[in-house]
Order: C-alpha cells, then sequence, then structure tokens
C-alpha cells in the first residue's frame, strides 16, 4: 500500500473541504469520493465535484441509493421535519451512513492503493450522532483492516475541534476564504453562508463569528 496516498470522504461542506486541504498538505497524492444516497441537498454533489476540478483532485462518485430505502430521515426525505430536540438524536441522522462510507471508501482506497482515509467526523461538535465517535472511528479502523488484512490508517483531523476550531484550521491552511464562499452546509442547499436558519447553518455561522473574533483579538495583542 502507498504511504503517501489517501483517499477523503468528500461531502462539499466545511468540514471534508477543510479535511481534503488538510490531506494535500500532508500526503503526496490524494483523491476523494463523493456518496449519492438521496440526500436532501443533492446540490452537494455539483459543489464537490467542482472544488475537486478546482484542487485538481481526483473524485470519485459513488452510488449508495440503497441507504435512502433503508434509512429515511430528513437528510433524505423532504417530507420529514428537519428537529432537534435535547435527549434525542437530530431527525438528521442518517443509521449506519458513516459506517457503509468508510468501509466502501476502504474498498475503493484498496483499489488506488491508498493507505490513507481522511474523515471530517467531530466528537466536539457531533449533535449526539453515534458514528461520530473517536471510540467508533477507532472501532472501526480495527474491523476494517482485520476484514481485508490490510494497515489502513483512518484519520479524523477535526475530532477534537468545535466549529470555531474548524475556521481557524482552515486558516491555518490558507483556505479560510476558499471554505467559507464555495463550500455547502446548509441543509437547504444554499452555498456558502446558506439560509441562516438550518441547524448547519447556524452551527457553522457561531464558530465563524466566535473564530473571527478571538482571530481579531489576537491580532490587536
Amino acid at each position: 500500500m502507498n504511504d503517501q496516498k489517501a483517499i477523503v470522504v468528500f461531502s462539499g461542506g466545511q468540514d471534508s473541504t477543510t479535511c481534503l486541504f488538510w490531506a494535500l498538505r500532508k500526503f503526496e497524492h490524494v483523491e476523494a469520493v463523493t456518496f449519492q444516497y438521496g440526500q436532501r441537498h443533492i446540490e452537494e454533489l455539483q459543489v464537490a465535484r467542482n472544488i475537486c476540478e478546482h484542487l485538481e483532485v481526483t473524485h470519485h462518485l459513488l452510488d449508495m441509493s440503497l441507504l435512502n430505502q433503508l434509512a429515511p430521515n430528513a437528510l433524505t426525505r423532504k417530507d420529514i421535519e428537519i428537529t432537534e430536540n435535547e435527549g434525542e438524536l437530530p431527525s438528521t441522522f442518517v443509521p449506519g451512513r458513516n459506517l457503509m462510507f468508510l468501509s466502501f471508501a476502504a474498498i475503493l482506497a484498496k483499489q488506488i492503493d491508498a493507505k490513507h482515509l481522511v474523515t471530517g467526523v467531530c466528537e466536539t461538535d457531533f449533535s449526539g450522532y453515534p458514528d461520530c465517535r473517536d471510540i467508533f472511528i477507532k472501532s472501526l479502523n480495527v474491523t476494517i483492516n482485520l476484514a481485508m488484512d490490510e494497515q489502513f490508517v483512518l484519520h479524523t483531523p477535526l475530532m477534537w475541534l468545535d466549529k470555531a476550531g474548524v475556521w481557524e484550521l482552515s486558516d491555518q491552511l490558507a483556505a479560510f476564504s476558499f471554505v467559507k464562499n464555495n463550500t455547502l452546509t446548509c441543509y437547504n442547499g444554499i452555498k456558502g453562508s446558506g439560509c441562516g436558519e438550518c441547524p448547519a447553518c447556524k452551527l457553522r455561522k457561531n464558530g465563524l463569528e466566535k473564530y473571527e473574533t478571538n482571530r481579531k483579538r489576537e491580532q490587536a495583542k
């Protein structure tokens, strides 16, 4: 396996785009994989494609539409309301999504001889999603390696960062403006700052405001 080759699980959103820039800085050769699973904001597929073209990164698109059939939720059904109630998983949780995405990404990685898998999951701002936890990633890394008799390494550069920290990382990677203007995080499919009302937009905006405040404070010292 090529120790300098990586594949990034890529949606075209803030987190995965930051991870893509991180991987481009860390590895000699990077490719990206995006999954079509009937997501609510299908525009993310075109955004992901455009970003990869701009960065000259090979882009793979895999059909995972079975996930839509098995796990109806607010990300795959426009008739399901986006809700976040205390003590409950958000209606945007797609059971098994990261399990399937990373498993298929590993299969693809084997085909292109890549040792490293990069994903933007985060336990700090993870909305309670169980498949964004560090313990899950570590467990899956072991399982994938046992299942395929390989030595893949799963990287989670955002695992312990809040959204302000993700913005800071993008700034350190000289990608702050690019991520701010060219990514799609909004549940309603609006690029950049988004609709401003959905949970994803609010999380992104709050993190941005926190980071910009911190940056101004540091610059003023």
